[in-house]
């Protein structure tokens, strides 16, 4: 599941996790993203020592023997933790599908975690990157998702993306125990409050729209829309751009 920060990516990660047949995986480029690039994220030395810092070895975790032998693996990934020198030709071994959320709402929730943020921290120009080459490898767009769309609706969407998929859909999917989770990455205190508390996935909040968000990060959102409405056409739940929410 490719996706960008504050996208609801840990709660889908938790619906997934609540199924009976699947293992997860919390952001493994994580580390190899930070060595590479020297970015200050928080709990930067944690995280460095908790994974693999060269990508080579994450793909080789990713295609082996899956955790507990399960069926099904559930691979939570930032698109901008893809950087240009890690390979991607390991993806065709795998059923790709992404989470999308109007750069607007990512913006306005990344900076209620960290003061500052720029174009590349939300990923989507990354993620829209990483579309294209699959939608040209594999001659057709693979299934999106939208975090609106989840919010309004888990079960007609998860019931959607499972069916895309070629999974059966469970009610497991829709709400599980609250806590942290032993897969959770060791940087889980700097950001998955919220999921931490939840039972289920959110209601949807006020709407964020570009007018709406604070005037510094205006101008990322716009640079960043056009990206995030190519991929929006593809939705799985209709054609039309959806609500935006925080």
């Amino acid at each position: 599941m490719w996706s960008g920060p504050r996208n609801i990516s840990t709660a889908m990660m938790r619906s997934f996790e609540n199924r009976t047949d699947t293992a997860v995986i919390d952001e493994p480029f994580y580390a190899a993203y930070l060595a590479a690039t020297g970015a200050a994220h928080p709990m930067r030395q944690e995280v460095l020592a908790s994974q693999s810092r060269d990508w080579r070895d994450v793909v080789g975790q990713l295609l082996g023997p899956v955790p507990e032998a399960r069926p099904v693996f559930y691979q939570k990934h930032m698109t901008h933790h893809m950087l240009p020198a890690f390979g991607w030709e390991w993806t065709a071994e795998c059923h790709n599908a992404f989470l999308i959320r109007h750069p607007a709402a990512v913006l306005h929730s990344y900076r209620a975690r960290r003061g500052e943020v720029t174009l590349e921290d939300i990923g989507c120009v990354q993620q829209a990157r990483i579309f294209d080459a699959i939608c040209d490898r594999d001659g057709r767009a693979p299934p999106v998702i939208d975090a609106a769309d989840v919010l309004a609706d888990p079960g007609a969407r998860l019931r959607d993306l499972c069916a895309a998929l070629g999974l059966s859909f469970s009610e497991k999917m829709l709400a599980w125990p609250a806590g942290r989770r032993a897969t959770d990455g060791v940087w889980a205190p700097a950001w998955y409050a919220s999921v931490e508390a939840s039972t289920g996935f959110a209601a949807p909040g006020a709407p964020v729209t570009i007018d709406n968000l604070d005037v510094e990060l205006r101008p990322i959102a716009e640079v960043a829309a056009p990206y995030y409405a190519h991929m929006a056409k593809h939705r799985l739940g209709g054609p039309a751009a959806p609500a935006v929410s925080p």
